[in-house]
């Protein structure tokens, strides 16, 4: 395996706080153009940070993207780096992706780290002059986003947050049929997400080399709490508060972020969840939900539960005076007017679609990586920018602190914090 010796935990730690103080480190030359001079043949040289099973998959739809090649790859865990060469094997490969942004042949990164570290990937990548397309939800808390946006602001970069659902046919059909004209005023939306899984399916096997030799743990934990070394928070961080916001951060942000750029809604002045973990003990995020966000003429609800799968994972509603939209687990949009069912539009709406064609996850995925490689050429903003991964990480994170401060919570915009 390629690498360079991780760096010392004295490094390590300076650098986190350079961080957290929001100095970062020396401005890359690259900031001062809006645009870098790509490869041959304007060929996007790609970046991985984050090695897992999401970044993976997301590293594989962006080299069958055209004229994109593999270039390097990081992660704190030295087995995952093994498992990306067999998809690259001419890859570099580092435990610290300090290394990886050093590099000035990449143009951008992918960032698919847990939710926890993706500030701390992100502020540096930016930093380095690296466009970056970063997996939900894009930030953990409001002082990381906070650091995010000034990183981002002014610096030329483009940015794709992960809400995949933005690049895809459904999307179009939504904007279209979310006129004043067809809907009346919107004053709700009603947003499920079901699986009869415990643990919602994340349970992973736990490798015999995942151990402090193979991981640096150091790094792992970033500015989360200390912890002696666990195999377990490595491999199934979704279970721990410390790295993850539970099933709000992994699939609310995607209907969350859908309507939030269909709209182009604020964030929420108050946010309420409740729920409980009744069929996942090992878990500390609930695994039955009830959200609900109040904005200035709207509420916004969400529901999700891994014990029933009726509602699908997505089986969203929004409600105006004059018509409905329905969307469904396929991504599909349809319109419904006031006391009546299906419209003639509304069926040659579909008809005209293809039907199921472009739609779900897997389609998506592939269209929104297309679209961020599209705008690394042309400097244009992608579909799911950072504006829309900004307020839909305040919504999650806004609706993860009312669950664990058990109660209602609300936004100062003026302080851009959770009270």
């Amino acid at each position: 395996m390629n690498g360079k010796r991780m760096a010392s935990g004295t490094g390590r730690r300076t650098f986190l706080k350079q961080i957290a103080g929001g100095t970062g480190v020396v401005v890359s030359q690259a900031l001062l153009s809006p645009q870098k001079i790509l490869g041959a043949n304007n060929r996007v040289r790609l970046g991985l940070i984050g090695a897992g099973d999401r970044g993976t998959e997301i590293f594989k739809v962006a080299l069958r993207c055209p004229n994109t090649e593999a270039v390097a790859a990081a992660d704190v865990y030295r087995h995952r780096l093994d498992a990306i060469k067999r998809v690259a094997p001419r890859l570099k490969c580092y435990t610290d992706f300090r290394h990886l942004l050093d590099d000035k042949t990449i143009d951008a990164v992918l960032i698919a780290t847990p939710q926890h570290q993706h500030a701390l990937n992100f502020v540096p990548a930016i930093q380095a002059g690296k466009d970056v397309y970063q997996e939900k939800t894009m930030a953990f808390s409001p002082d990381h986003a906070r650091k995010m946006r000034r990183a981002y602001e002014s610096s030329g970069r483009v940015v794709q947050v992960g809400v995949q659902s933005t690049s895809g046919p459904g999307f179009a059909e939504a904007r279209r049929l979310a006129t004043r004209e067809r809907m009346g005023v919107i004053t709700l939306i009603h947003a499920h997400h079901y699986r009869n899984a415990p643990y919602g399916g994340w349970k992973r096997h736990i490798p015999a080399d995942c151990d402090p030799q193979h991981v640096d743990w150091s790094a792992f934990q970033g500015e989360a709490k200390r912890h002696e070394f666990s195999s377990e928070r490595v491999i199934n961080w979704r279970f721990y508060w410390d790295y993850s916001g539970g099933n709000v951060f992994e699939n609310m942000v995607h209907q969350v972020g859908f309507w939030y750029k269909v709209l182009d809604l604020p964030i929420p002045l108050q946010v309420t969840m409740t729920g409980g973990n009744f069929l996942s003990p090992r878990m500390e995020p609930p695994d039955t939900m009830d959200v609900s966000m109040r904005l200035e003429n709207m509420l916004f609800t969400w529901s999700s539960a891994f014990g029933n799968h009726h509602y699908g994972e997505t089986d969203d509603v929004v409600g105006g005076t004059k018509g409905t939209l329905l969307r469904n687990q396929e991504g599909e949009v349809r319109y419904v007017p006031e006391g009546k069912g299906a419209t003639a539009e509304d069926e040659q709406a579909k008809a005209s679609s293809g039907g199921t064609a472009g739609y779900g996850d897997a389609a998506e995925t592939r269209a929104h990586m297309q679209n961020f490689m599209d705008c690394v050429r042309s400097r244009k903003q992608p579909n799911c920018h950072f504006e829309i991964g900004f307020r839909s990480a305040i919504v999650c994170q806004m609706a993860v602190a009312s669950y664990r401060r058990d109660r209602t919570v609300r936004w100062d915009g003026s302080r851009e914090e959770i009270v």
